[in-house]
């Protein structure tokens, strides 16, 4: 069992002195939030129903901030049952304390109490996000994240004075039923976790939906304006299209990091991903006013999926002689994988002098990581739904399907606790077959419940391919890592060859991002520097998968110098 060898306080003391020193050269401001967890009632599709949200929000509070600020939420958890908190995209240096996972980096906030993050900003800008990361409950608990530039500099994309405003668009979707007795129900019999009964934008279904019209997001603008749409997928579980009728997108950023400029009518994100857009608004519209539209784009076209539109309108102000509309954008069919595949391609970093990208060209270590919807044995004496004979739905990497730990993974490491989790997260899958094509066979079907971790030395260079199975079915698989943003270095169709993939890498200028789409029946690969000491958790952004077990966890280890070890264990973090 790996440990943290503690530092005399005299050190710590030095250390702590500064790394003050240096974060106050950094931090602009420190910002302060309160988030009041309780459950809301909300009436959509025509029915009512109660969830949990922040500060009685669908979706939650914006915060904003600048690049190398401090912020600081106090999560007051005044609802029925126990939560955490997220942050999503910031890589919390050397503070995995708060990164939020449950089990993982905290025990959970439990009702009727309290719990303060502290949320270092460090190389961040753009969009980012927050949200829930316990059960289901993103569902409901989620908001943006908005990182601006330090004062005094600019956008590389635009001047400041010429962009007339920006417009978080949160995608996410609405379940009429309660999603906590779902997750119950998987749990006792193994069965799956039923789609949402409806897209959102905003917060809405929109006016394509039932009771909808007349309650769908409204922005209003103004002809001839630049705004900067911040598109989030906060959707448990669809990748999803996106557009603005008769609109051109200018996509300038994703995972609160630039990208190269490149111009769509139509964009798809993954759950986990954020991506900020340019929209240019016409001088002379035909209409006054025209639909944003979102559906979800289908990997596998054999899966069952919500078929809505989600729908909200921009309105222009000042365009008095046009049409009224709203019309319609083209958006795509749900299983058009060209305009997919065509859109991820063009993900490229800005790589400019004053944001330049440090791509890793050597390597001390490569991970090939299976991702795969398998089963688990029914118990004994039970009765459950999974596919096959009386089998549990699962989902594994490299076959381990991951079991969260009673007690927080990161406490474990740093007391040295025993028994909490196995240090033999495997680095290759352990059988190799035809990942992308089993022709239907059982035999790939089973997998087994661990609690397996992947131990890295302080500094390794990893890279980590991710490759699709098509046990129980092939599909796109958002891959996030918290702790760090990684170079998406490569992707393709069908099984990873080792020794002709690497030739075709792009480590030029490849996305820098948080959470990479793993292509259905294909791979992605990803590199990064593992110089964040902590404990940080890598799962698929569909949530029912990282329920089934499609997840583990990464601990990096100390290094040698202050400034490679971890803070200090806050006092007040949650017990369980």
């Amino acid at each position: 069992m790996v440990g943290v060898v503690k530092m005399p306080s005299m050190v710590w003391l030095l250390a702590a002195v500064f790394m003050l020193g240096a974060a106050v050269g950094l931090a602009q401001n420190t910002l302060h939030y309160d988030f009041f967890v309780k459950e809301t009632t909300y009436s959509k599709l025509c029915k009512s129903k109660s969830l949990l949200t922040v500060n009685d929000m669908f979706p939650g509070p914006t915060i904003t901030a600048r690049k190398g600020d401090i912020v600081i939420v106090n999560v007051h958890n005044q609802g029925p049952k126990n939560i955490t908190i997220h942050w999503h995209g910031v890589d919390q240096p050397r503070n995995p304390w708060y990164d939020g996972p449950e089990f993982i980096t905290q025990c959970p906030i439990q009702p009727g109490t309290n719990f303060t993050y502290e949320i270092l900003l460090s190389e961040e800008e753009g969009t980012i996000w927050w949200h829930a990361h316990s059960g289901l409950d993103r569902a409901g608990i989620h908001g943006a994240f908005i990182v601006h530039p330090k004062r005094g500099t600019e956008y590389p994309f635009i001047k400041s004075t010429e962009l007339h405003k920006e417009i978080p668009i949160i995608l996410g979707e609405w379940w009429t039923s309660d999603l906590n007795l779902q997750l119950e129900e998987y749990l006792k019999t193994g069965g799956e976790i039923h789609n949402s009964n409806a897209h959102t934008i905003n917060g809405e279904p929109g006016d394509l939906m039932p009771c909808g019209r007349g309650h769908a997001f409204k922005e209003e603008v103004l002809t001839n304006k630049t705004y900067l749409l911040r598109i989030i997928n906060a959707g448990l579980d669809n990748d999803m299209f996106f557009a603005v009728a008769d609109h051109l997108l200018t996509v300038v950023g994703t995972d609160g990091r630039y990208l190269k400029e490149f111009t769509v009518q139509t964009l798809m994100i993954s759950p986990g991903q954020t991506m900020d857009v340019l929209l240019k608004t016409k001088e002379f519209p035909t209409y006054r006013r025209y639909y944003m539209g979102s559906r979800t784009y289908l990997s596998n076209p054999r899966l069952a999926f919500q078929n809505g539109t989600a729908t909200a309108i921009l309105e222009y102000q000042d365009a008095p002689r046009a049409r009224g509309g709203p019309v319609l954008p083209n958006l795509p069919n749900n299983t058009d994988h060209e305009t997919a595949i065509e859109y991820t391609a063009q993900l490229r970093s800005l790589a400019s002098t004053a944001h330049p990208v440090a791509v890793p060209e050597v390597i001390n270590e490569r991970m090939v990581i299976t991702l795969a919807v398998n089963t688990l044995p029914c118990a004994v004496g039970e009765t459950c739904r999974g596919p096959g004979n009386n089998s549990r739905l699962a989902a594994s990497l490299n076959n381990a399907s991951f079991e969260d730990p009673h007690t927080d993974i990161l406490d474990a490491y740093y007391y040295s606790t025993k028994g909490i989790y196995e240090t033999d997260f495997p680095n290759v899958p352990p059988f190799l077959f035809n990942f992308t094509n089993t022709n239907g066979s059982r035999r790939y079907w089973p997998t087994k419940r661990s609690t397996k971790v992947k131990v890295l030395e302080y500094g390794t260079v990893l890279e980590i391919v991710f490759q699709d199975t098509d046990i129980l079915g092939a599909e796109n698989h958002p891959m996030h890592l918290h702790g760090f943003a990684f170079y998406v270095v490569g992707r393709g169709l069908g099984n990873f060859n080792a020794t002709t993939d690497p030739a075709k890498y792009n480590l030029i200028d490849p996305p820098y991002q948080n959470t990479v789409t793993v292509p259905t029946a294909g791979w992605a690969a990803m590199r990064f520097k593992a110089e964040n000491p902590g404990v940080w958790f890598m799962h698929c952004h569909f949530d029912r998968h990282t329920v089934f077990g499609m997840s583990t966890t990464f601990i990096v280890k100390e290094g040698t110098t202050p400034q490679s070890k971890m803070r200090p264990r806050p006092a007040s973090m949650p017990k369980c």
